[in-house]
């Protein structure tokens, strides 16, 4: 019998997957479609189903060798380009420059070799989530199996702190509360029962089932094991994992279409000057190809690789002091293009501390102060006097209740169910001291909670001798059970229960997102030692309702603005309630009118349409893995870079998807923190606006890396093409540029890594998805700079030759020059959208002072010692003319001043800085 074909046989089924539904069947028609019973199956049967379904694991994929994984790291325009340059430097002598340039190339490839290599761990964390052991009926006696050798048909038995083994259809259920929040991502623990669930229920609504990697919170459960391994939900979010595809980040991706066209030009160029030296100024091939080479050393930003990678790991750094820990360098630069953050709801947004809001007694409504556990806050009418019945309301709250509240380095943690320990901060917060409650009226007997019948009962004795019945449970059933309700004013009974206004009370609780909880009271006999439901199911007096709320972090309100003013969209995908959800956004204020959408409103959307209606919606509510990755899918189709966050397993498909996948680290599984990019330590939503910050951070600091090296090797090159082209004299030789790319790239290139954030970088609106690395304004500032600093070489080297100083002396002063105008261009450049004409502008960094240490130590010793005589052929400067050096840098760092001001106010600048 195969499981996949079973509805052909009228068995009610998903229609697009095709699998019963088995949430919807009866427990006879389970046992039938699977024919088994009550008693197990035989366990001939269970070994023959066996070898039929196979091991109740999920399939590993093939794996990559490494060598192949080693040898696609290479697989790059520009890494094919820098090699190429090793080889033509190493033809012509230049051994250690070709060294240098394929240890960089080397270097580069082990770091990303190394972090590819884990992300490949996503589908084994998943894999090890299967329960290891599991409690079988077979032939009507228990065995205690290895869960890999369940099958479809088991008998599966389970109590609280279990791990379920496999999908089970629940047969029976005992005070059954499971903890899906793998799954759905719902906080707290969901009810389950043995009754069928309807048809089209969602995962989260199927109170009928248990899933395979969920926890049993309380009760038992006897259940049937309708999907083992690769049949189960987390094999099938495991099968989405495997077809989602790693996407390329916006950085790799600008890189290689900047490394193809980089490496076709120079090329051309190239070989187009080989040419006119050959042909028409009769150079030997020798030579020709000397200048090429020359030309190759000039223009090939061979330090461009090694500083980004530089600049990437130290911005893993920077956030990993904000909480925030990278698992793949290329994660760091893209946060920074983050136009759209989906965040889960729970613990991100939220405290995920569930805190009594709101009390409702038959007379006045109250807020109550304070978030969290913590007892700090009030009941606000409780100030200046005591109201009988919300006093009793909260002592049935204290007493009907089996959570505790402990104090551990300055921080309340619940031992307990969530909203039991809300209940016990409430009743601190109006004065009750929880153990001496408890002391006073002690337990007697008690009615647990159990889906079924949906709330719980005790029965308390004060010292004196009184009796009294504590009930808690859902609002409506409570209310079922009361014969009348206490007055606020009176303390006693007054009338028959109004249950319009109960109703209108506890639908405004529920339109705020609150989760609601109602309490009763009721005398017993001093004879009463068994509690029955025969003795709460009528005549209880209700006292009123208590509304829930986890509330939002305040540092989330406020990096949600943060957000907003940097043109980045807020999205809440949850598998909470709807109602929950739009409350919770709209006091984050993610949008002035939050639009929500269920998962079974974007089933019924096409993916063509749902492009359009995700843009504007700002909450996706009870959603399933399938939803996540279409919403992900869609934004991106919109040219959306996505930022998504998630804890468990069902997250983990849409976390892989996302351009930046972020893992909670405090309450995230492993599948979660495997597939993702980024890791937060504090599960706080903060830490991503904070991580998004130092992300454009480095973008720039990745651009000002850039416009500040390529114009250099755009200056020489312009040098090299002229000379040749004006059949001159080469105004510096081979071996004096390899000086000067060796000497800035190791110094002033890496110290704008270390730059900090411009004051308006979270000012800006994100860049687009497909923004070219080099944008009008920086070709238009490569360019420029190229051609001031050529002028400036040709400028030293007329006015060195017309002042008769003699070749060497005109060359080391070219050099000097160039080294100059970087130094008073790197000041420039370290704030490109606003003047470098300030204190902190002029000052520097300590990494700038120091880099300009070492580069002027550098420029004197290859100035004035004679053995960089020998090694460049470089000669000893007057300081008249060193003068002259320097006031051309000055110059260079006024014009370019001027021009950056233009662009700001007229240019491209005036659009980046908003």
């Amino acid at each position: 019998m195969n499981l996949r074909t079973a509805a052909e046989g009228g068995i009610p089924a998903d229609e697009d997957k095709q699998i019963p539904s088995w949430h919807a069947l009866s427990t006879a028609a389970v046992f039938a479609q699977l024919q088994t019973s009550d008693e197990g199956l035989d366990p001939q049967e269970a070994g023959r189903r066996l070898e039929c379904y196979g091991p109740n694991e999920l399939p590993a994929p093939p794996p990559r060798h490494p060598l192949l994984r080693f040898l696609a790291q290479f697989n790059n325009t520009l890494i094919y380009f820098l090699l190429s340059a090793a080889v033509l430097a190493a033809i012509v002598g230049h051994v250690i420059d070709a060294s240098v340039i394929v240890g960089v190339v080397l270097v580069n490839a082990v770091v990303g070799f190394i972090q590819e290599g884990r992300a490949e761990q996503a589908l084994n964390a998943i894999r090890d989530m299967i329960a290891p052991h599991a409690r079988v009926l077979r032939a009507d006696r228990q065995h205690d199996i290895d869960a890999r050798a369940i099958v479809p048909g088991d008998v599966v038995m389970l109590e609280a702190g279990d791990m379920v083994p496999a999908d089970l259809r629940i047969v029976r259920a005992r005070n059954l509360l499971v903890n899906e929040a793998i799954l759905t991502g719902e906080s707290l623990p969901a009810g389950k029962r043995e009754e069928p669930a309807p048809r089209g229920a969602p995962l989260g609504d199927r109170h009928s089932m248990l899933f395979s990697g969920t926890l049993l919170a309380s009760g038992q459960a006897t259940g049937i094991a309708v999907a083992t391994g690769a049949e189960t939900e987390i094999g099938r979010i495991s099968a989405l994992i495997g077809e989602v595809q790693t996407l390329e980040t916006p950085l790799l991706r600008q890189i290689n279409s900047f490394g193809r066209f980089f490496t076709y030009f120079a090329l051309a160029i190239a070989v187009a000057l080989m040419a006119l030296a050959m042909l028409v100024h009769d150079y030997p091939w020798v030579d020709a190809l000397m200048i090429v080479v020359a030309l190759a050393v000039g223009v090939v930003p061979e330090g461009l690789p090694a500083v980004i990678t530089i600049t990437l790991a130290i911005g893993v750094q920077r956030m990993a002091r904000r909480n925030a820990v990278v698992r793949r360098l290329p994660a760091v630069e893209t946060l920074g293009a983050v136009s759209v953050i989906c965040s889960d709801k729970t613990g991100t947004l939220t405290k995920n501390e569930m805190t009594a809001r709101r009390i409702a007694t038959a007379d006045r409504e109250t807020l109550v102060t304070g978030a969290g556990y913590s007892p700090d806050g009030r009941i606000e009418t409780m100030e200046d006097g005591v109201a009988p019945a919300e006093t009793l309301l909260v002592r049935s709250a204290l007493l009907c209740n089996d959570a505790e509240l402990v104090e551990a380095a300055e921080r309340w943690n619940v031992l307990g169910d969530p909203m039991e320990g809300a209940l016990v901060t409430l009743a601190m917060k109006a004065g009750l001291h929880p153990e001496a409650e408890r002391e006073r009226f002690a337990r007697i007997d008690e009615i647990p909670f159990d889906a079924q019948h949906r709330f719980m009962a005790t029965l308390n004795r004060e010292l004196d001798g009184d009796s009294r019945i504590f009930v808690k449970g859902a609002p409506e059933r409570v209310l079922a059970m009361c014969a009348g309700q206490i007055s606020g004013e009176h303390g006693g009974t007054d009338a028959a229960v109004d249950a319009e206004y109960w109703r209108r009370r506890i639908a405004a609780a529920a339109a705020n997102g609150e989760r609601v909880l109602g309490f009763a009271t009721a005398r017993a006999p001093a004879t009463l030692e068994r509690l029955g439901f025969r003795d709460v199911e009528t005549g209880l007096t209700f006292l009123g309702i208590v509304g829930f709320i986890d509330p939002p972090r305040e540092e989330a309100i406020a990096a949600v603005a943060d957000c907003r003013s940097a043109g980045i969209a807020v999205k809440m995908i949850t598998g909470d309630h709807v109602d929950t959800a739009v409350a919770i956004a709209r006091q984050l204020a993610i949008a002035d009118d939050p639009r929500a959408m269920t998962g079974a409103e974007v089933d019924r959307i096409s993916d063509h349409d749902l492009g359009a209606v995700v843009e504007g919606t700002s909450v996706f509510a009870r959603t399933s893995p399938e939803h996540k990755l279409r919403i992900v899918r869609a934004l991106q189709q919109n040219g959306r870079v996505v930022a998504m966050t998630g804890d468990g397993v069902n997250d983990a498909p849409s976390l892989k998807q996302a351009d930046v996948g972020i893992a909670m680290g405090r309450k995230g599984t492993e599948a979660a923190k495997e597939a993702a990019q980024m890791v937060l330590v504090d599960d706080n939503f903060a830490s991503i606006v904070a991580a998004v910050k130092e992300g454009r951070t480095v973008f720039d600091n990745i651009r000002k890396v850039i416009s500040w090296t390529l114009p250099t090797n755009g200056g020489e090159s312009f040098c090299v093409v002229l000379a040749i082209v004006f059949g001159l004299a080469l105004p510096m030789t081979p071996v004096q540029i390899l000086w000067i790319n060796m000497i800035l790239t190791v110094t002033l290139g890496l110290v704008l890594a270390f730059e900090p954030a411009e004051p308006n970088v979270m000012q800006r609106p994100p860049r687009e998805r497909d923004a070219p690395l080099v944008g009008p304004f920086l070709a238009w500032r490569i360019l420029f700079v190229s051609i001031l600093f050529t002028i400036g070489v040709f400028g030293i080297y007329d006015y060195a030759m017309r002042s008769g100083l003699g070749e060497p002396v005109a060359r080391t002063m070219v050099v000097n020059t160039l080294v100059v105008m970087e130094i008073f261009y790197l000041f420039n450049v370290r704030y490109l959208h606003m003047t470098s004409f300030s204190p902190r502008g002029v000052l520097g960094t300590p990494s700038v002072l120091l880099a300009l240490v070492v580069v002027v130590a550098g420029q004197f010793a290859f100035t004035y010692a004679p053995f960089m005589h020998a090694l460049f052929g470089s000669a000893p400067v007057a300081f008249f003319d060193g003068l002259i050096i320097v006031a051309i840098g000055i110059v260079l760092m006024g014009i370019l001043e001027g021009e950056k001001a233009l662009m700001r106010r007229f240019g491209p600048l005036r659009k980046a800085n908003g």
